[in-house]
This record gives C-alpha cells, sequence and structure tokens, in this order.
C-alpha cells in the first residue's frame, strides 16, 4: 500500500528537503519502518526508545489523530495521507 507523508520541517534534513514522500505499509508502524528504511534514523525522532510515538509529536492518518484510533497499529489505506506533525506549546 502506497501512501504519502507529509514531513516537519525539523525532520526534512533526514529526507533531503522532502515536504512529502512515499512510504509502504498497511499499518502506521509499517509505515514508519519503510521510511526509516529509505530515509535512516527518521523513525527514531518520530518513537521513543520505547517504540511509542514520542509525547510532542502528533500523527494523523487522513483527518484522524492516530492516538484516538489504533496507535501504531491504524491501518493505513492505499493513497491515504499521513501528516507528522510536531506539537507547538506556549502562553
Amino acid at each position: 500500500m502506497s501512501v504519502s507523508v507529509r514531513i516537519p520541517t525539523i525532520l526534512r534534513t533526514y529526507t533531503g528537503g522532502e515536504s512529502e514522500v512515499s512510504a509502504e505499509g498497511d499499518t502506521l508502524a509499517a509505515v514508519l519502518d519503510d521510511l526509516d528504511a529509505r530515509y535512516s534514523g527518521i523513525k527514531g525522532r518520530i518513537l521513543d526508545e520505547a517504540g511509542a510515538l514520542r509525547r510532542f509529536v502528533n500523527v494523523y492518518v487522513g483527518n484522524d489523530d492516530v492516538r484516538f484510533l489504533d496507535d501504531l497499529a491504524t491501518p493505513t489505506p492505499d493513497g491515504v495521507q499521513i501528516s507528522v506533525i510536531p506539537a507547538v506549546a506556549g502562553g
């Protein structure tokens, strides 16, 4: 299953400056594995040492936050857009 992944500015050093890349996988976990195979190190910026999504990184499959779906087991249908969005804090 081919999907497109929107890459935030802070992670574009891993993708050679590309803001959107293609990846393969039928779940978010599989897509992240494929991304890391193509762009070494990027997965470690999205997942923590325990293999869970980092606290200040939000990931959307389509328009849905994966934390409210099946987290890393969230299905990624062919053609869907995945967005990686760093959380913004401030006041």
